[in-house]
């Protein structure tokens, strides 16, 4: 990703996958969801590694062609929105843990408030992984609502010995889904991969009721270096014609820090008569291999909590 520009992600044509989706939701799950990825060329066995979360914690597949996902193992409860990175040599999976299963139940229903941070576990085979420990807690008000408190969705970006999570915080509550999505994007830096995160005073981006794709809330932000700038990938939560849908869109930035609008990459819609991204177009993570990009994704048919469910898809275009 590194030797990409800007333009050449803004001026990328994606198309959705006839293949969509790839991963439906299984064992008692509504989801699939939050993919994140090593390709070929990222892992150490040359296959494509997904982990990705269900409504029973954080699971591993891996795949020969990126398409025909198979389950290794399931590396976490009380776990959700997972982020994989190989750095030198070894592996770190960041990822929000909640409180246990029962708890989030209660939450649904606000009968307790929800509590979650980011932790992480590191291996060096994808198989064996270490001890869960705390990465980033609660340390700022903007994090606390009043229906709890939220630390998701991590991203992680390492530059000039500067190690940097993104991450997702707040909690606001969508009617029609009958549940919450973040509020606000936040980051925090630390000169360690696995510790001393210390988080901005203030947000980085926060929701605007003036503008189309972000008019309820922030959804969560994927951010990559690029040779001549930044771009994120955002996936805000709007409302649109009483209803409430997410699109992911492509913001791009000179320092990584301060964002601006480019383009949607990916507006919900029925593809080839299939209505699994029907509504909304969620959490997304921008990968490389070869001369192909390619979007991974979950998506959500309807906002109905019962009645929906949320399927993992991609798009890819050729650069």
């Amino acid at each position: 990703m590194k030797n990409l520009t800007v333009s050449q992600i803004a001026n990328a044509n994606f198309k959705i996958s006839g293949k969509s989706p790839i991963l439906k939701p299984f064992h008692g799950s509504f989801v699939v969801a939050d993919p994140s990825l090593l390709t070929p060329e990222e892992s150490h066995d040359g296959k494509w590694h997904m982990f990705f979360h269900t409504t029973f914690g954080v699971f591993h597949f891996e795949s020969d062609d990126g398409v025909d996902f198979k389950k290794v193992q399931k590396v976490a409860n009380r776990a959700m929105r997972p982020n994989i990175n190989r750095i030198d040599g070894r592996y770190y999976l960041f990822y929000e843990r909640t409180r246990p299963l029962f708890f989030n139940a209660l939450n649904v229903v606000n009968a307790v408030k929800w509590k979650s941070e980011i932790y992480v576990v590191e291996s060096t085979d994808l198989m064996n992984w270490s001890a869960p420990k705390p990465v980033i807690t609660n340390t700022r008000d903007y994090e606390n609502s009043d229906r709890g408190m939220a630390i998701s969705n991590p991203y992680f970006l390492q530059e000039n010995g500067v190690k940097r999570l993104y991450y997702s915080c707040g909690l606001t509550y969508i009617k029609d889904c009958g549940f919450c999505e973040p509020t606000y994007i936040s980051y925090a830096e630390s000169k360690d991969i696995a510790k001393n995160y210390v988080s901005a005073e203030k947000p980085l981006i926060s929701p605007d009721k003036n503008d189309p794709y972000l008019n309820l809330c922030s959804g969560c932000l994927k951010v990559y270096k690029l040779k001549d700038g930044y771009i994120g990938i955002q996936n805000g939560i709007y409302e649109k014609d009483g209803k409430s849908h997410s699109a992911i869109i492509l913001l791009t930035s000179a320092d990584g820090l301060k964002f601006e609008f480019n383009k949607v990459l990916v507006e919900p819609k029925i593809v080839d008569g299939k209505d699994w991204m029907k509504q909304f177009v969620y959490a997304s993570h921008l990968v490389k291999s070869g001369n192909t990009l390619r979007l991974y994704f979950n998506a959500r048919n309807i906002a109905n909590p019962i009645k929906g469910r949320e399927c993992i898809g991609f798009a890819e275009a050729e650069i």
